[in-house]
């Protein structure tokens, strides 16, 4: 077998992934059969800097060279040979924010994350203004809200784009972005598969009056679907990437697209009527549809697949951040008490206890908004843990609304599509939501009610599914759509644990959700006076 994969690689017919996601940047090598070969990765954190979360440019390069060494070096220690060069390769990275560069291609203003809430005024303007849903980390409500601020960097503008279309950019020298990618920055016309030529021509004559020497599509990338061609790593971007020398130039890359985009891929989601939820440290629900939903709804975003279909997606800013402090905190508990522990194990132990918790967690009540939710209606977030005197605190309860607490905000919306009566035959989930076995699938059918499913591939998760566009790109059948490339030449056979919804888990997150929104002027007390 390795002698196999070390013929693959060395022949340059593998396929390269690389997602920067929000906690993690990793880089995933798959062979023909689409499997994982290698990895690498590169663990790193945002800034809060003059009331923005960012990361700087430099950590960006920084983290992608260090990830790409990792996978490298791991290519090496497995197969004894050295990666030069790739059968295709993609980018993907945290989907929407702010990345607005000159005509020199210096960036005039720092990156400005999906997890900034700071663009409210420009986010609800748009949204009547298009009687179309802007949510605030939309590419489009920080350009507007740059402008409602009156920013001097503004008209200076020749190029806005998002992390995975700068790196595509950088790597390529092609201003481009996948379909997906590109619904988080403005609206798509999805029989068009471009950005919604009505709208553009609406922000044109909105801002007109402001004499900006740009028109919108100037400054935007160029929109592709799936299955294409987006340029070839140049020698620059090659050093970028491999400063040692070793990459090669001229392979080609696939469309850059969003962690929501690999997520569909990763769970082979891409058809109508199918679902799935990535939960780390956001959470996000995308159902792809078969009709539009009757009415705009500030909840529910509109994206799309990457090959272009429309999308209804609930994102939260929140997920798993507050478990994981909960971990540091039992680790710590466990150091001092001179039992050394992995962060690790503890969750795992949190999630078990979780399964045999009280359905509605006992009475406890628990707030894991780090960040703002807008969801939820919040525009800055505190952690907040509140009972009852007669709330039976116990490990498995309070482990239970550690889990509940990560789907809250995502339930708020997948009870609208519930009531919009959207169809799901099936509903995938993945990321470190979902490692510990059946706790995270139990309770993610409970606040869907749906059967909710899980592949052995799901913790490979977002870079596992850049590279699996990258292989379509490069070698689909011709006239084959992704949904069918997926199905026929990467899923078929996968194994798949399925659970459905229980009943009285379903009763109890109910129960606990009544809490929870009843208890949220708390939430909002404690945002308004925690300083």
């Amino acid at each position: 077998m390795d002698a196999t994969i070390r013929e693959v690689i060395e022949q340059g017919r593998a396929y390269l992934g690389i997602e920067l996601g929000s906690t993690r940047i990793k880089a995933v090598l798959i062979g023909s059969d689409h499997a994982p070969i290698a990895s690498g990765g590169h663990t790193w954190e945002n800034q809060y800097e003059n009331g923005l979360w960012t990361y700087s440019l430099d950590a960006v390069w920084n983290g992608l060279r260090d990830a790409y060494a990792n996978l490298a070096a791991d290519v090496r220690e497995k197969y004894g040979v050295e990666l030069r060069r790739t059968a295709a390769m993609g980018v993907s990275g945290m989907m929407h924010g702010y990345l607005p560069f000159d005509g020199e291609g210096r960036l005039l203003a720092p990156f400005r994350t999906w997890r900034n809430t700071t663009t409210g005024q420009a986010a609800a303007e748009l949204t009547e203004k298009f009687r179309f849903n802007i949510p605030q980390r939309w590419s489009i409500a920080h350009l507007h809200q740059a402008v409602l601020n009156g920013e001097a960097h503004v008209k200076d503008i020749r190029f806005l784009t998002t992390l995975a279309g700068y790196v595509h950019w950088q790597l390529t020298g092609e201003k481009v972005m996948g379909v997906g990618e590109a619904s988080g920055m403005f609206p798509i016309d999805s029989d068009r598969l471009d950005f919604d030529q009505a709208m553009i021509d609406q922000y044109d004559g909105l801002v007109s009056g402001l004499n900006y020497p740009w028109k919108l599509r100037d400054i935007l990338p160029k929109v592709l679907p799936a299955g294409v061609q987006a340029g070839t790593m140049t020698e620059a971007g090659a050093r970028l990437l491999d400063p040692s020398g070793t990459l090669e130039a001229g392979f080609p890359l696939c469309p850059p697209e969003g962690d929501a985009g690999t997520g569909m891929a990763a769970t082979n989601a891409v058809a109508v009527r199918t679902g799935n939820v990535s939960a780390g440290t956001s959470v996000f629900a995308m159902v792809v549809l078969e009709k539009p939903l009757s009415r705009v709804y500030e909840e529910i975003d509109m994206v799309t697949t990457p090959a272009g279909k429309p999308v209804a997606m609930v994102h939260c800013n929140n997920c798993t951040n507050e478990l994981n402090a909960w971990a540091a905190l039992f680790q710590e508990l466990m150091s001092a008490m001179g039992c050394e522990a992995r962060q690790g194990p503890i969750l795992d132990a949190m999630f078990r206890a979780a399964l045999s918790g009280e359905k509605d967690g006992g009475g406890t009540v628990l707030y894991n908004f780090l960040s703002g939710e807008p969801v939820a209606g919040l525009t800055a977030g505190r952690p907040l843990l509140a009972r009852t005197p007669e709330a039976r605190l116990s490990f498995a309860n309070f482990s239970r609304v550690q889990l509940y607490s990560a789907l809250a905000a995502l339930k708020l919306g997948l009870d609208i599509l519930s009531r919009e009566r959207v169809a799901l035959d099936r509903l995938l989930g993945h990321g470190g939501y979902f490692k510990a076995p059946e706790a995270g699938q139990r309770m993610l059918a409970a606040a869907a009610g749906a059967p909710v499913s899980v592949m052995e591939t799901a913790g490979e998760g977002g870079p596992w599914g850049m590279a699996l566009l990258a292989a379509y790109s490069a070698g689909k059948a011709e006239g084959q759509s992704l949904e069918d490339y997926l199905d026929s030449r990467v899923f078929a056979g996968q194994p798949v644990t399925t659970i459905q919804p229980d009943p009285e888990d379903a009763a109890g997150f109910n129960a606990f959700m009544e809490r929870y929104v009843r208890a949220m002027p708390a939430e909002r007390a404690a945002v308004e006076h925690l300083q």
